[in-house]
């Protein structure tokens, strides 16, 4: 058989090869029937954040001056520089008053639960709560895929896609898919078109904390990357026999 008609099935299944592995569906994360992908807006209420186990927590409490320097106590400022661990079982310890519960509770009800623990104690004390550990993840056809800190209650897609450095020529625009985590509904898949102003509403490119965002890749990237899996082998066996094939022509 010649040299010719060897590459040439060679060639022919590679070609196969990679026509098979285009169709490859576990690329892509996050897939899922259009029935279960949820369009319902985001609104401010439901954006508000809800304290979790394992959170970090800036407890600062405040207290009557007329109390003294000896009711201070190291209750002057905040607790803990590097902010208290919420427990597995939802409590955080304070000094002077012990244990608090506050999982499943916004910043606001827990600054509440624990003032009216305090006033056991002091005068007209007031306590200020913010949740340290507030992020959003972003994934997928990002320039900077990875973590982004969240400084407020909300931020917004376009936010969270520049502060990861933008889109990549690779990424689809049509189907940005937001991933949360509702304590009442559970956890639901949400997709944005970025690509249409008439379909865009504000409320729905609002994120809360802890969304997952990703960027689904072409079918192009998708494509490349599964083949370049399938080739790699043959270009490995193509430089190891070349030596061989020059070393017959020199022959």
């Amino acid at each position: 058989m010649g040299i010719f008609k060897i590459k040439l099935i060679i060639l022919t299944g590679i070609l196969f090869l990679l026509v098979g592995c285009s169709g490859n569906p576990d690329y892509k994360l996050l897939q899922a029937k259009k029935a279960s992908i949820s369009t319902e807006s985001v609104s401010d209420r439901s954006i508000e954040y809800r304290i979790l186990t394992q959170d970090r927590l800036e407890i600062s409490l405040y207290k009557d001056p007329q109390q003294g320097a000896d009711a201070e106590g190291g209750l002057g400022q905040s607790m803990n520089s590097n902010g208290l661990l919420v427990n597995a079982a939802g409590y955080v310890p304070l000094p002077l008053i012990g244990k608090v519960k506050v999982v499943g509770l916004t910043q606001t009800q827990a600054a509440d639960r624990i003032t009216l623990k305090y006033k056991k104690y002091l005068n007209t004390p007031t306590v200020y709560v913010e949740v340290l550990n507030k992020r959003i993840f972003v994934l997928g056809e990002v320039k900077n895929p990875g973590v982004v800190k969240l400084n407020n209650e909300k931020m917004t897609l376009f936010e969270a896609l520049a502060n990861a450095g933008d889109l990549t020529d690779s990424a689809i625009r049509n189907e940005i898919m937001i991933l949360s985590n509702s304590p009442t509904k559970g956890m639901q898949l949400r997709k944005v078109d970025l690509t249409n102003f008439e379909k865009m509403h504000y409320a729905s490119l609002m994120l809360r904390p802890n969304d997952i965002v990703y960027v689904k890749p072409s079918d192009w990237k998708a494509f490349k990357v599964a083949s370049d899996n399938y080739t790699t082998p043959f270009e490995t066996i193509t430089k190891l026999a070349a030596p061989f094939v020059t070393l017959k022509y020199l022959k």
